[in-house]
């Protein structure tokens, strides 16, 4: 028998049931706030808000999606994942709902905004592949947290369709109740990722660590640092395209139809690209992997912005962007896990986001504040495409390498 025969049957094998509930939350969790771009206008229209009033309250979503996601994922790593997930459910369901019945501007913020917000993070990608590593070696941690991705993109591929679907059906009102009922499955599925830090199939040298070391040790340390700057600019870009392209495709007298496309299309391709990021996070250098890819976000802006805009370049956007989407997970995930291991993966993976949520907030409001002030969407772009560039350059020299830990002694 070969050598890679050999190996190939001594691979562990993937734990497929929490891959595959897992891979059901993350779906759910990640469409319906996805698609909130839809429910922009006819919301409008019936409420006589204006699109600041609407952005603010996606961008305090996405604020309370990144603070929530180390502290939900430290209550995690503690109690278990499968009680984080249970509270996910329920607070993304109460806050569909409230959203879907707000007869002011503050509750249509508390809903739309911090409830959805914290189930989201309570049910967040972080939590999800942290489940995974504490199941899954080290050598094939990469593909599973590419597939998890994926199955997050598949949400926003359904969802987008779905959702519009609805709206067109019975009303952006009960398409909201719909979803909202939806979010209850999530306490169900969660029962396989039951587990905390100190639990999972993959024997592991753990650091005694409290979580205030455990930040500490993180917070000073460049790499990470470098990393928690530049995943700021991913939230930024994907957030103001998640919440504004529809208005945006509307704005430039292109069918509203092809907004549904388009973010079908960036569905569908950000599961190819998140699962290709899983395989290539796999055998390259996810730092250098994770610099082109913001480099290929800046420069296929600039194409959109300055070719022709019709139907055809909005697919053609749409498909490049799917492939660059969420393909920045799996290698940011994969590096927090090697440099400080998966004991507290949650809450290090959880800071990481938070970034990431920050620069949702300022790209989801600056494009409804800036566009109500100028009357464009462009100042935005622009500020994205600069942004890619800077992220490019932070991730360039970070090391892909365990943290030092001369001082610290590995538990028994």
């Amino acid at each position: 028998m070969s050598q890679a025969a050999i190996q190939q049957r001594t691979a562990p094998s993937l734990p497929w049931l929490i891959i595959i509930c897992g891979c059901l939350i993350a779906a759910i969790t990640f469409g319906p706030r996805s698609a909130m771009g839809f429910f922009q206008l006819p919301m409008l229209a019936e409420k006589g808000w204006d699109r600041t009033t609407f952005g603010l309250a996606m961008a305090i979503q996405n604020l309370a999606w990144g603070l929530g996601t180390p502290v939900f994922g430290a209550l995690a790593d503690k109690f278990g994942t499968w009680r984080i997930l249970a509270l996910s459910g329920i607070m993304y369901s109460t806050g569909l709902y409230l959203m879907a019945t707000a007869d002011s501007v503050a509750a249509l913020h508390i809903g739309g905004g911090v409830l959805v917000g914290l189930g989201v993070a309570s049910g967040s990608f972080g939590i999800v592949l942290a489940a995974f590593a504490r199941n899954v070696a080290p050598e094939r941690r990469s593909m599973a947290f590419g597939i998890g991705t994926a199955a997050g993109s598949a949400g926003m591929f359904i969802f987008a369709p779905l959702s519009q679907g609805l709206i067109d059906a019975y009303g952006w009102f009960d398409a909201l109740v719909f979803m909202s009922f939806m979010m209850l499955a999530i306490p169900v599925l969660a029962i396989p990722l039951r587990g905390n830090a100190e639990s999972g199939s993959v024997a592991q040298t753990a650091m005694r660590q409290s979580v205030a070391e455990a930040l500490r040790e993180a917070l000073g340390h460049r790499s990470y640092l470098l990393l928690v700057s530049g995943f700021f600019v991913c939230g930024f870009q994907v957030a103001f395209i998640t919440a504004h392209f529809p208005a945006y495709v509307a704005d430039i007298g292109i069918e509203a139809r092809y907004a549904v496309i388009a973010l079908a299309l960036i569905g569908f391709f950000n599961i190819i690209g998140s699962l290709a990021s899983g395989v290539i996070g796999q055998r390259y250098s996810k730092p250098i992997f994770l610099a082109w890819i913001y480099i290929g976000r800046s420069v296929l802006v600039t194409a959109f912005l300055i070719l022709p805009q019709t139907p055809a370049t909005v697919i053609a956007f749409a498909i490049i962007m799917g492939l660059l989407w969420l393909s920045t997970v799996p290698p940011t995930n994969a590096l927090v896990a090697i440099m400080f291991g998966t004991r507290h993966l949650g809450m290090l993976g959880g800071v990481v986001f938070l970034s990431h949520q920050i620069g949702s907030f300022l790209g989801v409001w600056l494009g409804g504040y800036l566009y109500d002030i100028y009357g464009s969407y462009d100042s935005v772009w622009w500020l994205g495409v600069a942004l890619g560039l800077f992220a490019a350059i932070v991730h360039w020299p970070i090391r892909e390498a365990p943290v030092a830990r001369p001082a610290m002694v590995a538990a028994e």
